[in-house]
Formats: C-alpha cells, sequence, structure tokens
C-alpha cells in the first residue's frame, strides 16, 4: 500500500489506525478482516522505522507487538482481540461510532 494508508487521499484523517510491519500475519489477517468490512483506514507500517514502532508503543501502554490496532480513542489491541470483538458483535457498532 502506498502512503500507509489503503485510501491515500484521506491520510491522517482516518479514525482508524493499525500499525503493523511488512510480513506479519497476524496484521495481513487484521487487514483482511477490515476490508471485508469496508472500513477505510490509515495503515501505519513500523517494519525498520524505530521512531514510529516507538510512538506505537507510547500509545499503545507499552506493547511492542503487532498489529495494533485503534478505533478512534479505543486501543483494540491486537489481532486476536480485533477478531474477539467480531466474534462477540461488538465490532460493527465499534466501527460505526468511529466513522
Amino acid at each position: 500500500m502506498t502512503n500507509d494508508t489503503n485510501q491515500p487521499d484521506d491520510a491522517g484523517t482516518l479514525p482508524i489506525v493499525i500499525y503493523t510491519t511488512m510480513f506479519c500475519p497476524f496484521c495481513h489477517r487484521a487487514k483482511h478482516l477490515l476490508n471485508k468490512k469496508a472500513v477505510r483506514y490509515k495503515e501505519i507500517d513500523v517494519t525498520l522505522r524505530p521512531v514510529e514502532r516507538l510512538a506505537m508503543r507510547e500509545k499503545a501502554s507499552g506493547r511492542n507487538t503487532v498489529p495494533q490496532i485503534f478505533i478512534g480513542q479505543i486501543h483494540v489491541g491486537g489481532c486476536d482481540d480485533l477478531f474477539a470483538l467480531e466474534r462477540d458483535g461488538r465490532l460493527d457498532g465499534l466501527l460505526k461510532g468511529a466513522l
């Protein structure tokens, strides 16, 4: 993806942010779910980008693993957390509230 977002013209204004690395299968799985939901999000690839990874860690209360997903001001967590919200039927409402 170019410009770290799946909709380059919306860079910086999207309420859904996912921090990823290039070869992370959990990142790809989380992005697939968001794409399936047809929501736009900003992707920040922290592969070889220590400044962005540090910012992610600070924003994610010290978590250093990827993906780290934020919907609005809510830190969802990682891929398993995103899928747990989906399984519990709460993800759509959270996404709708952020958009």
